[in-house]
């Protein structure tokens, strides 16, 4: 996974698990919506990139609660990293 269950509970600011039935389908999902938009693997194991991590925290703080006043903000923040993420997948392929 690109982030814990546990960093997904800090992203969104939650004690507890009463929300994982929620968060966990989520949290799995991001690594997919990674590569279907940057082209590139970004769930490695151990040592995630530091800027997917990123990107998944705030695809998930979009995902979890998608009618936030904040969600257009959220929305341009991500589009942001995903071309930078996708620059960067490209310059690791060479």
């Amino acid at each position: 996974m690109i982030i814990t269950i546990e960093e997904a509970r800090n992203t969104l600011r939650i004690d507890g698990d009463y929300n994982d039935d929620i968060i966990i389908p989520l949290v799995e999902s991001i690594p997919d919506y990674l590569y279907l938009t940057t082209g590139k693997e970004w769930d490695n194991g151990k040592d995630t990139n530091p800027l997917a991590q990123t990107t998944a925290k705030f695809v998930l703080q979009l995902w979890f609660d998608p009618q936030t006043k904040d969600s257009e903000r959220l929305k341009r923040t991500i589009d942001g990293l995903l071309v930078s993420l996708t620059a960067l997948g490209r310059s690791y392929d060479g």
